[in-house]
């Protein structure tokens, strides 16, 4: 089952991806979540949604806009030097310990949403990636039963903000501005993935292809990523995890080659789909919400 959160006009509601369509999960069985992490979180709900999904009506997916499928995450965490070529291109040595990092979740835009080139730096670069969105509350899982509490995957970019990552030790600022966590298009549940652990993943700038690995070469494959977070905090329904970039950034590339304005980013994972973002530049406007 894909499930996708889409906008029609000024309303935005959840629903299931089929044949070039859009179920609208709130025509279709008006009894259930009207919000996505509610829904991957109870097993009845999403088994009347798989129901519902096989005889309604659809939406043309080209009359809709598709959003985030997690678009307010709780937690966003995201594991760095996560594939050997990527490690060895950063001149890094390998990982004794799985490194991870917050991204904010207010970086999190849609899958074809634009990207900001930041009015402070010029030094922005992308990073393909495998997404998986916890559907349990978990703590404490082995590895033999992480399977369990994923509800499913998506294709993400960890958009990076090379000279604020690389300043401090804490690459958090970096890798948190605005629009820079594009997600989608849509979960795809684990009974259509089958093993998340090889993948085709690429990713292309402007048609040229610049990352193309496989998710088999995770250093920490996503079960190793649950049963070593879930042993420090509880993991929450609707948290995104960002497995890791392969080798093929813009900053090892020589020349470095960063994004610029009208640059167009596509990354795909196999079985997954995948999300296209152009590079606008930010509009550095001060903004102080009134009370």
């Amino acid at each position: 089952m894909k499930l996708a959160t889409f906008t029609e006009g000024s309303s935005t509601r959840i629903g299931v991806v089929r044949d070039g369509g859009i179920v609208d999960l709130s025509v279709a069985v008006p009894d259930l979540p009207r919000d996505m992490i509610a829904l991957i979180s109870s097993e009845a709900a999403m088994a009347k949604a798989r129901a519902a999904a096989e005889e309604a009506s659809t939406i043309s997916l080209d009359k809709v806009t598709l959003e985030a499928p997690i678009p307010f995450p709780g937690k966003v965490l995201a594991i760095g030097l996560n594939y050997r070529d990527h490690v060895e291109e950063s001149g890094q040595a390998m990982p004794e310990h799985q490194v991870w990092f917050n991204k904010q979740h207010n970086c999190i835009t849609g899958p074809y949403a634009d990207i900001a080139l930041p009015a402070v730096s010029s030094l922005l670069d992308y990073e393909a990636e495998m997404c998986f969105v916890i559907g349990k509350r978990c703590k404490h899982v082995p590895k033999e039963r992480a399977h369990e509490v994923i509800a499913g995957y998506f294709v993400g970019n960890d958009v990076s903000v090379r000279d604020w990552q690389l300043r401090t030790n804490t690459w958090q600022i970096g890798k948190s501005f605005d629009t820079h966590g594009p997600t989608g298009p849509w979960i795809v549940t684990p009974d259509e993935v089958g093993d998340p652990h090889a993948l085709d993943i690429k990713c292309w700038v402007n048609g040229e292809i610049r990352q193309n690995s496989n998710t088999k070469h995770l250093i920490f494959n996503c079960f190793d990523q649950i049963a070593h977070l879930s042993q420090a905090f509880t993991l929450d329904p609707g948290d995104v995890i960002f497995t890791g970039t392969s080798g093929g950034v813009g900053a090892a590339m020589k020349p470095m080659q960063f994004l610029k304005e009208g640059d167009v980013v596509r990354v795909e994972v196999e079985k997954l789909g995948s999300i296209e973002n152009r590079v606008v530049p930010e509009k550095a406007e001060t903004v102080i919400e009134a009370a």
